[in-house]
């Protein structure tokens, strides 16, 4: 039931426009709400992303009421607490705001106050004669799912997964080697349930473009009026000798590869881990197992992520992995899996082309992943690309076959945002799989909208630190600023194509990458040449309008 609090400390609600506050609401142990003002109104909001738990306080509010979390790039709106953008699923509670006897009170019910968000309004009944399949499990999945829902659509929903589990914070597996399923999944079986999902574990065999119905290997099919295509990737294999034929050598991708991972490892500490792969899965494997093992990883370029953050940055996180006991062999390529003495069914260690030996008792492979498109290889209707992705539109649909769209790791769409200039883009981050989902939702539901929400990539990583970064560079870059104290670090790498900022990376500077974002979204990020005199990205204004 809603009641009055009062909050600590104040006497009017006298903010002035784009500022925010973090206040102590009386009489509620730990409760806290976030007050801001945007458009000469002050809002009452939860604190915390609901994502992860971000202070708010500490994110981007722009003058269109757009409240962005300062480490992950989930965006909420001031004046309802409905999410914006991804990856936060849950909305902010919002309370209304009371004046009265020189004091500032907020109206709302203890529980929501105390956990600053409140359940989306996904509860329906399904009905109609449109049919939405979702095919796969992952994050734009969940994301089209609940944009569906919470913008009022009840038309029958079924979501066909291979995985043997409801839809999971994937992330976390190479993050944190997290295996429990219950502290993985996003929503509960009666979520769906609530929301008339049907939910249904198969894997999708083959797809009738024209009849519109899906097939699956149990030999059931699915009728549609509306398909979206979001199969995620599929990690790859090394096809060099050994890596076929002995054990503990391992992918990641769902929680069995977690599991028989952890169970290779066993509790014994100080096994000889050997990671292929310097990139982010890599690298993410490596931090998190490094604590209580020695780890070693492998990469072809002269330092970790190289191709996408350049030797510079990379090195950074060389040096501060390498604090933590990894072991690091750049400029490297792997000639074979040897076998273990003692167990010869198991490998034992990684033999290098310039011949050095690296003892292992098990092996992570981190090489990249492939469009999980297999069951479209002999499609008629659809012509993958050469990396075997499907080609989509601004809207995310698939050409040449009405009422389908493709998202997430298997699509590839014109990319708008700073130096992309429409150039058709592959990109494998968590946010834009499920932000192309919630943009596929608002195009079923408002079928006459013409134009597609616009977003910019946002995706993070744990390497010793917390990385975040946004935008994209699909026809590359040529030039880096950095800001910051790199040698701790600590900094900010802005990325262009001449004076063109396309991406930014930061550690230990938030929110950084937030302004960012939202200046490249609105078309205002500074220049380079800016940016190397010394300009503060936390100085630049944030204005209304969007360009993108």
């Amino acid at each position: 039931m809603a009641e009055e609090y009062k909050i600590k400390g104040l006497t009017e609600s006298n903010l002035k426009n784009g500022e925010k506050l973090e206040v102590e609401v009386d009489g509620i142990e730990n409760g806290k709400v976030l007050l801001v003002k945007v458009g000469g109104k002050t809002h009452a909001l939860g604190p915390k992303c609901t994502h992860y738990g971000a202070p708010l306080k500490n994110g981007v509010l722009t003058p269109d009421g757009r409240l962005t979390c300062p480490w992950h790039g989930a965006c909420f709106n001031v004046t309802s607490g409905d999410v914006e953008d991804a990856p936060a699923l849950d909305p902010l509670a919002k309370f209304e705001i009371i004046e009265k006897d020189g004091a500032v009170f907020i109206k709302g019910d203890q529980n929501k106050i105390k956990s600053g968000r409140r359940a989306p309004n996904i509860q329906c009944s399904a009905q109609g004669q449109e049919k939405v399949v979702i095919v796969g499990g992952g994050s734009g999945a969940m994301g089209a799912i609940q944009a569906l829902r919470e913008q009022g659509n009840t038309f029958p929903v079924t979501l066909i997964s291979r995985e043997p589990y409801l839809p999971i914070d994937r992330t976390k597996l190479s993050k944190a080697l997290l295996a429990d399923a219950s502290k993985l999944q996003w929503r509960s079986q009666e979520w769906f349930d609530d929301a008339s999902v049907q939910t249904v574990q198969d894997e999708v065999s083959d797809v009738d473009f024209s009849k519109k119905s899906v097939f699956t290997k149990s030999g059931k099919s699915y009728p549609y009026t509306k398909l979206v295509l979001a199969t995620g990737g599929t990690p790859k294999a090394l096809p060099l000798p050994g890596f076929k034929d002995l054990s503990n050598i391992f992918l990641i991708r769902t929680i069995p590869d977690v599991q028989a991972i952890l169970s290779a490892i066993g509790e014994e500490k100080g096994k000889n881990i050997v990671v292929v792969g310097s990139s982010f899965i890599g690298m993410e494997v490596s931090n998190a197992l490094s604590s209580n093992h020695n780890v070693s990883i492998i990469g072809m370029e002269s330092t970790p992520l190289e191709r996408v953050m350049g030797a510079e940055v990379g090195k950074i996180f060389q040096s501060t992995l390498s604090k933590s006991g990894v072991k690091f062999y750049m400029s490297a390529s792997v000639d074979s899996a040897k076998p273990s003495p003692s167990s010869p069914s198991k490998v034992g260690s990684i033999s290098l082309k310039d011949g050095t030996s690296l003892p292992a008792d098990l092996v992570i492979l981190g090489v990249g992943v492939s469009p999980a498109t297999e069951y479209l290889r002999s499609n008629p209707a659809v012509s993958l690309e050469k990396d075997g992705s499907l080609r989509t539109d601004e809207s995310f649909r698939v050409p040449n076959v009405p009422d389908v769209y493709a998202i997430g790791d298997i699509a590839t769409y014109p990319y708008h945002g700073p130096g992309g200039s429409g150039t058709p883009t592959r990109i494998e981050h968590w946010n834009v799989a499920q932000n192309a989902g919630r943009s596929v939702a608002h195009s079923i539901n408002s079928p006459s909208s013409t134009k597609p929400k616009p977003f910019i990539p946002v995706f993070w990583s744990a390497l010793g630190s917390q990385l975040r970064y946004c935008g994209n560079t699909p026809n590359g870059w040529d030039d880096l600023v950095l800001q910051g104290k790199p040698d701790e670090g600590k900094f900010a790498a802005f990325y262009a194509k001449g004076d063109t900022v396309v991406a930014v990376a930061s550690m230990q500077m938030d929110p950084v990458m937030t302004q960012s974002a939202e200046l490249m979204r609105r078309g205002k990020m500074p220049g380079l040449s800016e940016l190397r005199d010394g300009l503060d990205v936390l100085s630049v204004g944030v204005p209304a309008e969007v360009t993108i």
